[in-house]
């Protein structure tokens, strides 16, 4: 648990706890993936309506984020068995499917605390966090309930964190995507790549 106000640059708070992984109970650490990019977000609940569509949406682009050994997490206070129950419920019937990543259940609401995404409902808000391999959280966005995440943009930011990660001496301006122009990080640099422009 954190005290406080959890900041990006500040090490994300490491959690035990059971998942579904492959339809299957598990129980898992964030230290597991330790080495990997990690996007973890916590979502209100699950049988629900905006939640299914950003389950989905990440599931459906999960091989964007493992083809850049990223890892996706998905968290809730529902139980395992519920979890389970959602993904055996087909998508048409207000269902997951069968989904490319864990969700993870916070049935005692310890993880929600401790990423401070826990509102006065009892549920968590829409949290993201962009953890790089070394543990560090990098990125995040906290929505209420009733307006749903981007996946593209999740992509984006994690591909961007990626190529300054790899270029130290670059930083990546606004609206940024593979392949834009990107900028070196003192006055000089900078100068070229307004000039560019």
């Amino acid at each position: 648990m954190t005290e406080g106000c959890l900041r990006v640059g500040q090490m994300a708070p490491n959690f035990t706890a059971e998942a579904v992984v492959d339809q299957e109970f598990k129980q898992i650490s964030l230290t597991d993936y330790r080495g990997k990019w990690v996007v973890l977000f916590f979502y209100p609940l699950d049988f629900t309506f905006v939640c299914p569509t950003e389950i989905t949406a990440f599931s459906d682009r999960f091989s964007d984020f493992s083809s850049k050994s990223t890892e996706i997490l998905g968290v809730s206070v529902d139980s395992k068995h519920c979890h389970l129950a959602w993904i055996q419920t087909p998508r048409n019937r207000g269902g997951i499917g069968d989904i490319t990543y864990p969700l993870v259940s916070d049935l005692k609401r310890e993880i929600a605390t401790a990423y401070n995404v826990l509102n006065d409902d009892g549920e968590a808000d829409r949290g993201l966090f962009l953890i790089n391999p070394e543990g560090i959280i990098m990125h995040c966005t906290i929505n209420k309930a009733p307006v749903g995440r981007n996946v593209d943009e999740t992509l984006r930011i994690l591909q961007g964190y990626q190529y300054v990660a790899s270029n130290p001496d670059k930083v990546c301006p606004a609206n940024w995507n593979p392949g834009d122009k990107t900028m070196l990080e003192d006055p000089k640099g900078s100068k070229e790549y307004f000039a560019s422009l």
